[in-house]
C-alpha cells in the first residue's frame, strides 16, 4: 500500500507563485507517472501536469509557460511550481502517483488534495 500527501497550497495574489509538493509513502518498489490534477469548484477533475519516470511531461494549455513540474525520484517527491498565478488557477490540486506496491502491485494513487487559491 502506498499513500501520496501534498502540501504547499495557500493564499496568494494574482501574479504570485507557490510550489506544491507531493510525497508517496509507504511500501512500495517504484514510482512511474506522477501527475498535478486541479478541481474548481463546480467542475470536474482535470490534469495541469505530469511526469514519467523517463522525464516526458505534458501541460495542460492553460498553464503551459507559468508552471514546472519535476521530481526527486530519491526522496519520491513531485513538485509542481506555480508562477504568475491567475484567478482561475484557484482550485484543489491534487497529487496523482502510479505506483509499483510491494502487496497491491501496480496501481494509482490519489492524494487528498491541498486547495490554491489566487485573489485577484
Amino acid at each position: 500500500q502506498a499513500q501520496v500527501v501534498e502540501s504547499g497550497g495557500g493564499l496568494v495574489q494574482a501574479g504570485g507563485s507557490l510550489r506544491l509538493s507531493c510525497v508517496v509513502s509507504g511500501s512500495i518498489f517504484s514510482i512511474n507517472e506522477m501527475g498535478w490534477y486541479r478541481q474548481a469548484p463546480g467542475k470536474q477533475r482535470d490534469l495541469v501536469a505530469v511526469l514519467t519516470s523517463s522525464g516526458s511531461t505534458n501541460y495542460a494549455d492553460s498553464v503551459k509557460g507559468r508552471f514546472t513540474i519535476s521530481r526527486d525520484n530519491a526522496k519520491n517527491t513531485v513538485y509542481l511550481q506555480m508562477n504568475s498565478l491567475k484567478p482561475e488557477d484557484t482550485a484543489v490540486y491534487y497529487c496523482n502517483a502510479d505506483v509499483d506496491a510491494v502487496v497491491a502491485g501496480r496501481k494509482r494513487y490519489w492524494g487528498k488534495g491541498t486547495l490554491v487559491t489566487v485573489s485577484s
